[in-house]
């Protein structure tokens, strides 16, 4: 007999008058408008409202493996390595299955607007294959991943915090593993990521983004919500919570605790080999990461900053593969010391909860 529904536990507030307008202005991958969900109003575009129900039950299977992240908290990076890991280093597979197959990411068709999903099947009209792949990533992740055999272990990528993930991910005991990261370093790379994608479409500059972001006004934040859910929920045995900057300083070690929690082993060759695998340099070149295929059919817009960018992290200014910095800070908040001292007073207020941000 088939579980019940669950009847979706948070209210949907729509974002009304002059700041929807305002953000509409901004950010054109979303044509209707924008909803806040539960007590932290974290924040969706419209099409949420319709789905969420639908995506809170998802049915979660007991060997799924998740990825939760804010978005740009080093997700794609860690995407790789724990696929890696849980597939026996088979690079070979890797590199010809791009990681958006190996590692569906669930929520993504909420931010495919009908109205740019025609553009793009109007820009590709000449190809059948480009269409298709459309069509397949417009799809909800709640009925893909479900058609999967069960036989076929499912890794699946999500932005959603804890409280609106499915209440069977938690039941069945799922392995997740939450990577946490400096905020000033995720809000930098979102701004990008906001600016790249043409789901998103943002047009404005990072001043602005920056207060966005502070007020919870981008998909999936408020930020310190988000990380606050998972901060409660770390100490579960099937919960591993990693930051970010520890991972870039400590990579092996990180590599090994991954290993650890998914039961896995690594031989000393096959360590070298991942981090090799890993780099900033090799994984900016990886098409099987770098979203290739959707810069193939027209989602990515042209003279952005690419998918994979530096792979930086605030405080680690010595890092052989983060750019130029001062104090670790971004060339963003660099030139506008008044955005600088204001966010850095934003951090210190918020981050007095949690000692691993």
């Amino acid at each position: 007999m088939d579980r019940p529904k669950y009847k979706f536990p948070y209210d949907i507030y729509d974002v009304v008058g002059a700041t929807n307008a305002e953000l509409l202005q901004y950010f054109h991958g979303e044509r209707d408008g924008f909803v806040q969900v539960g007590p932290e109003r974290y924040f969706f575009p419209g099409k949420y409202r319709a789905e969420a129900e639908n995506y809170y039950n998802f049915e979660a299977r007991p060997d799924d493996i998740w990825i939760v992240t804010v978005p740009r908290s080093g997700t794609t990076w860690t995407q790789e390595l724990i696929w890696l890991v849980a597939n026996d280093l088979n690079f070979e597979q890797a590199k010809h299955r791009p990681l958006t197959e190996r590692f569906p990411f669930f929520e993504f068709p909420l931010f495919m607007h009908a109205a740019v999903k025609a553009e793009l099947l109007a820009e590709n009209k000449q190809s059948t294959f480009a269409q298709e792949f459309i069509e397949q990533i417009s799809r909800p992740g709640y009925q893909t991943l479900a058609e999967l055999p069960h036989n076929q272990r499912r890794f699946i990528k999500t932005h959603f915090p804890f409280s609106l993930l499915p209440p069977s991910v938690m039941e069945n005991k799922c392995k997740i593993i939450y990577v946490a990261r400096n905020p000033k370093d995720v809000a930098v790379s979102y701004y990008h990521l906001n600016r790249l994608f043409r789901t998103q479409g943002y047009v404005g500059d990072f001043e602005r983004y920056w207060r966005y972001f502070q007020h919870g006004l981008n998909p999936w934040l408020p930020y310190y919500s988000h990380i606050r859910e998972a901060d409660e929920h770390r100490k579960l045995s099937n919960v591993l919570f990693l930051n970010y900057e520890d991972m870039l300083l400590n990579l092996s070690g990180a590599v090994n605790g991954i290993a650890n929690f998914l039961n896995c082993e690594l031989s000393a060759a096959g360590l070298e080999q991942l981090l090799d695998h890993l780099s900033i340099e090799n994984f900016r070149e990886n098409k099987s990461v770098n979203m290739h295929e959707m810069a193939a059919v027209g989602i990515l817009k042209k003279g952005e900053a690419g998918f994979v960018r530096s792979g930086g992290g605030s405080g680690n200014k010595d890092h052989k593969d983060i750019p130029d910095r001062q104090n670790g800070d971004q060339k963003e908040f660099i030139k506008d010391p008044k955005l600088l001292a204001s966010a850095n007073e934003w951090v210190r207020q918020n981050s007095t909860f949690i000692k691993t941000i």
